[in-house]
């Protein structure tokens, strides 16, 4: 039995505002949701690999963090709070701590699919309580929007110009959800910010209390690295989740949920035309572009299909 949305909505915040993330920013939005998953009567040891997050939520001796706190570099985060979990449980065997907590680690994608890969599939594999939590922003925003293994097809990055002989990013997003799912861990699910918020409530929690690690995959847009009107961040998850670029899935114990079924799938187009980042895509002659990203996005959803058993 999970908590309702009213108790949800009710739980005190985790997050103090007074921060300084920007509007409209979806890690924000993500961190605030997921802390929701935890119970008022429990703590938490909360880790933050280097990031938007960490910078503007953190300057010694402030912090809006209202649980532990642990900065790390941008590789060692899943290191790091798999240690502390490692250590709690030394400590509640020896009988020197009575508390319950639960571990939580957040990084945005750069810290994430690239640069704390290693020890995120480290802390997966050896299947230590806790949940990592990836804020899913498509790039590398904290350092000047650069392209990650994240970043979408032909969106216009630092690293990824557009210009007269560039289209963007030539590569397709790297699928972390689908690698995180053949660790065999416990549970993994990939969520956003639709309608009351509900899926992604559940996702925290189920997440949190299911023993052994877990992962959350949460797309979180950004508008300046998207580049889209600040208010705009639950229209662009929506139409994100309607188009199928971002499904809404689970994988428990091997089992794969499709949480979200869209009665009348949209076209790319609906998803990546509010994006300054894909404005280019929209000129005449880069029609082929669009049907290419199509492809990739049926494809995808295609296989998930499978997967789920749809």
């Amino acid at each position: 039995m999970y908590t309702s949305l009213k108790d949800t909505m009710n739980k005190k915040e985790r997050l103090a505002g007074g921060h300084r993330m920007c509007a409209g920013c979806g890690g924000t939005v993500a961190v605030r949701n997921v802390l929701r998953g935890l119970h008022d009567e429990d703590h938490a040891v909360i880790g933050s690999a280097t990031s938007c997050l960490e910078v503007s939520t953190f300057m010694y001796p402030y912090t809006a963090w209202q649980d532990s706190f642990i900065h790390n570099a941008f590789e060692n985060a899943a290191a790091t709070i798999s240690g502390v979990e490692a250590a709690y449980n030394v400590m509640k065997r020896k009988g020197k701590i009575d508390d319950t907590y639960k571990f939580i680690a957040f990084g945005g994608d750069g810290g994430t699919y690239d640069i704390g890969f290693q020890s995120l599939s480290g802390a997966m594999e050896r299947n230590h309580d806790m949940v990592y939590v990836c804020y899913d922003n498509g790039a590398y925003m904290n350092t000047g929007i650069q392209r990650s293994s994240a970043t979408p097809r032909f969106a216009d990055t630092t690293t990824t110009p557009v210009g007269s002989d560039s289209n963007g990013k030539l590569q397709g997003r790297k699928d972390l959800t689908q690698v995180m799912a053949a660790h065999h861990i416990p549970y993994v699910a990939q969520t956003t910010f639709i309608k009351n918020f509900s899926d992604l409530h559940k996702k925290a929690e189920k997440a949190i209390y299911t023993p052994g690690a877990a992962f959350l995959n949460v797309m979180a847009p950004c508008p300046r690295g998207w580049r889209y009107p600040a208010q705009d961040l639950m229209k662009i998850c929506n139409l994100a989740v309607e188009t199928c670029y971002w499904p809404l899935f689970e994988v428990e114990n091997g089992k794969w949920t499709l949480n979200y079924k869209p009665k009348n799938k949209l076209p790319i187009e609906d998803f990546i035309k509010p994006q300054g980042r894909f404005k280019h895509l929209f000129k005449k002659g880069n029609e082929d572009l669009i049907a290419q990203f199509q492809q990739e996005v049926d494809e995808r959803w295609e296989q998930l299909l499978r997967l789920c058993e749809e």
